[in-house]
């Protein structure tokens, strides 16, 4: 059995079964890519410079709430970065905070008030916008917020940057993004499927 390899970028603290259902079967060897020393990367490095890792040499790059601490201008370098790290049949899974719905509550003035509450507790508008201010307030500023994306921008900078599938949808009640970004042609249907796979069986 050949083993897929799955390169967890900005993973923190958390490792494969931090990722989805998709990734958690024994197919997937996880090499883990994190900016910040503290965690024990595999590798350690950032979304914009992925030289420690070999061109179309992984199979999937799973990014979950990475994107949106890059400056808007640093984007595009980071989506090329991981399709140069992608094999031609590789894939791209992205989840990063909805603008969309979350500013639904800041026009409603409800910037303070929690929107949801994650094991780190109760989180607000503003930590969803601009990164979560207790981590922060500790000292770790890895956690602040540059840039944002709806999932209309999403697709298109997926698609502007050289996926050449890229199918997206937005969870209004978990105020979160998610896409899938195919590095070759593939049907619609296709990529439809591989992104519902990321949430487990129907």
């Amino acid at each position: 059995m050949t083993t897929l390899k799955l390169l967890h970028v900005g993973c923190g603290p958390q490792n494969k079964s931090g990722t989805t259902p998709y990734f958690q079967s024994n197919d997937w060897q996880e090499i883990r890519f994190d900016i910040d020393p503290t965690v024990n990367p595999d590798i350690q490095g950032t979304l914009t410079d992925m030289s420690a890792v070999e061109t179309a040499s992984i199979d999937a790059v799973f990014s979950s709430h990475n994107i949106e601490h890059l400056y808007p201008h640093e984007v595009p370098v980071a989506l090329k970065e991981i399709l140069r790290v992608l094999k031609d049949d590789g894939i791209f899974v992205v989840t990063c905070p909805d603008l969309v719905s979350v500013c639904k509550l800041v026009a409603e003035d409800k910037l303070l008030e929690p929107a949801y509450v994650s094991p780190a507790g109760p989180i607000s508008p503003l930590d969803i916008l601009y990164g979560h201010r207790a981590a922060m307030e500790r000292g770790n500023l890895f956690m602040a917020h540059r840039c944002g994306f709806t999932q209309k921008v999403l697709m298109n900078l997926l698609a502007e940057f050289g996926f050449k599938a890229v199918v997206a949808a937005s969870r209004p009640s978990a105020f979160d993004l998610w896409a899938v970004g195919s590095k070759n042609a593939r049907p619609v249907a296709e990529v439809q499927e591989l992104l519902l796979a990321q949430f487990g069986p129907k």
